[in-house]
């Protein structure tokens, strides 16, 4: 796990400052909520429908045990008691008093954390595979590479004012696990047959108003000179991106238009004039990040089985557990979607018992994973019956792992000032409405967005749900065959919307058109690619 030296600590300890000084300014009246509006975004901080929000930042999703126990003091704190795990990998608090959100950044300094370009037209909070550095299908762990693009894009005076906010994700094997083809850059790290490692690169992915898909641009960049790539692919996008249009300002709109051979063109031209100006970080340096992502101290010859005589573990450790490259280790997704919850919410308390469980059996590191859960990486296989007891008692227990329960969905017209319709009591009422039959539907990964921004990803949900507004009613519009894995694929609009309730029946037609339908060893995507949409329009607007 990265630790922070004398100067990321310093730059940390220096914005808290400045921001304390500035919110003084803003409550003394000095300043206009005009003026500060660009300088709370810029430390993450929004003004919502009830209150502040606060977003912080846990870059590539990967958190010690103590930064997690922090996160659930603020909660307690500062919050009414729970935090709220996004689709970036962050937490953000719905209940934040502008006076405190000094206190708040300090808090989080002392653990090595910020809110930094978590908001703003910036470089935001650069995501990756959950299972870093346990996963046995990767090339190499991809974190050092997330960890020198957060080292590189922190503050860079070119790119602190872009057209549009910029996203970027970076993988190391085959099965993407973090949407990468969705995001602005998406990064694979790749080997070449003389297994040397290498970067290809995916420009122009996005959801959104307008969703696309990233293509890619250039198969193989050497792994020394990927920064430099990158910020070729940022320049291209700073000199030609709208900053006339907000709809039209987001780089997938430029890749778009100019088309992506014009677009590569550009890049390379601009890359090779890069390489002349020596702007990598030395070798060293990625070396030095390298070290602190060694793999922990697995013991050798340990127990490799499980013993399975409860039928209620060997459930959840079917659903929720991944093969781990270590012999006698394994990977186990904590979910936060008990049936009827609010998806990707976590109590203080549950917080900091995920803090204690991360301390005791996974080498104090935790994940956030983009789809609202908490993984720990690490755990002796052992030790999974006794961690699946607390869990379960916890109400951390739900094994639910990409079914219909483990519902991405943003917070919604409950909470953010941009949403047309709630997300929240929709994924609650499906949840609790499908609970019973999660397990024979199997595989089915569900999204909701309140909005056309998509923070819920309802675009690559094989069953996903926008909330529109309908003259003055919450509306919703049902999407099918949408995937973000390496098979990525933009959902389609079934047809017309349907009310709150309406909706829920909906999902709930559409599982049973799967059901009646499904080949062997079929998931319901593999279904509705085989069968297409009429049998589902059928059955949803007979």
């Amino acid at each position: 796990m990265y630790k922070y030296d004398t100067y990321d600590q310093a730059l940390v300890d220096t914005r808290v400052e400045e921001f304390r000084d500035q919110v003084r300014r803003r409550l003394d009246g000095h300043i206009t909520e005009d003026q500060f509006k660009p300088l709370r975004l810029m430390n993450g901080l929004y003004l919502q429908l009830h209150a502040y929000m606060l977003r912080v930042a846990v870059p590539y999703g990967t958190l010690s045990g103590d930064q997690m126990r922090m996160l659930g003091h603020i909660a307690d704190k500062y919050d009414r008691g729970y935090g709220h795990f996004t689709t970036r990998q962050n937490i953000q608090y719905n209940w934040i008093k502008l006076e405190d959100a000094p206190d708040i950044l300090a808090d989080l300094a002392t653990v090595e954390m910020h809110a930094i370009q978590t908001s703003g037209n910036c470089i935001r909070n650069t995501t990756s595979d959950q299972y870093a550095g346990a996963a046995a299908d990767e090339v190499v762990d991809p974190r050092p590479y997330a960890e020198l693009i957060r080292q590189w894009s922190t503050f860079h005076p070119e790119f602190s004012f872009l057209p549009r906010k910029f996203k970027m994700a970076v993988i190391a094997s085959d099965i993407d696990r973090a949407a990468m083809r969705l995001h602005d850059i998406g990064i694979q790290i790749v080997q070449n047959a003389k297994r040397e490692i290498g970067a290809a690169f995916y420009v122009g992915g996005g959801m959104g108003r307008t969703p696309m898909i990233a293509p890619c641009i250039r198969e193989w960049v050497p792994i020394d000179q990927m920064i430099t790539y990158a910020e070729a692919c940022l320049r291209v996008y700073n000199r030609h991106g709208r900053r006339d249009n907000k709809y039209k300002a987001r780089i997938k709109i430029l890749v778009h238009e100019l088309g992506r051979q014009e677009y590569t063109a550009q890049v390379e031209a601009e890359f090779a004039h890069l390489l002349t100006q020596n702007i990598e970080p030395p070798l060293a340096e990625l070396a030095r990040i390298k070290a602190m992502f060694a793999d922990p101290p697995f013991e050798a010859g340990i127990a490799d089985d499980v013993d399975r005589s409860d039928p209620d573990f060997a459930l959840w450790l079917d659903n929720n557990c991944l093969a781990h490259k270590q012999p006698g280790y394994i990977a186990v997704t904590i979910s936060l979607k008990p049936i009827g919850g609010i998806p990707g919410d976590a109590s203080a308390d549950q917080i900091r018992l995920m803090a204690d469980l991360a301390r005791d059996h996974s080498f104090d590191e935790c994940r956030v994973t983009h789809a609202q859960n908490i993984v720990l990486p690490h755990v002796r296989k052992a030790d999974l019956y006794a961690l699946w007891q607390q869990l379960d008692a916890a109400g951390l227990g739900t094994p639910n792992l990409d079914l219909i329960g483990d519902i991405i969905a943003c917070p919604g017209l409950d909470y953010c000032s941009l949403a047309n319709a709630r997300s929240i009591p929709v994924a609650q009422k499906i949840s609790q409405r499908l609970a019973a039959k999660e397990q024979e539907i199997g595989e089915l990964k569900l999204k909701i967005s309140g909005c056309i921004n998509a923070c819920g990803h309802h675009h690559a949900g094989h069953i996903g749900i926008l909330g529109v507004d309908r003259k003055g009613t919450e509306n919703y519009q049902l999407s099918l065959g949408g995937c973000e894995g390496a098979d990525t694929s933009l959902g389609q609009i079934t047809g017309p919307g349907f009310d709150e309730d309406g909706i829920v029946d909906a999902v709930e037609k559409a599982t049973e058109v799967y059901l009646a339908n499904k080949g062997e060893g079929e998931r319901f995507l593999d279904t509705y690619r085989r069968i297409g949409m009429a049998p589902f329009k059928e059955a949803l607007y007979v």
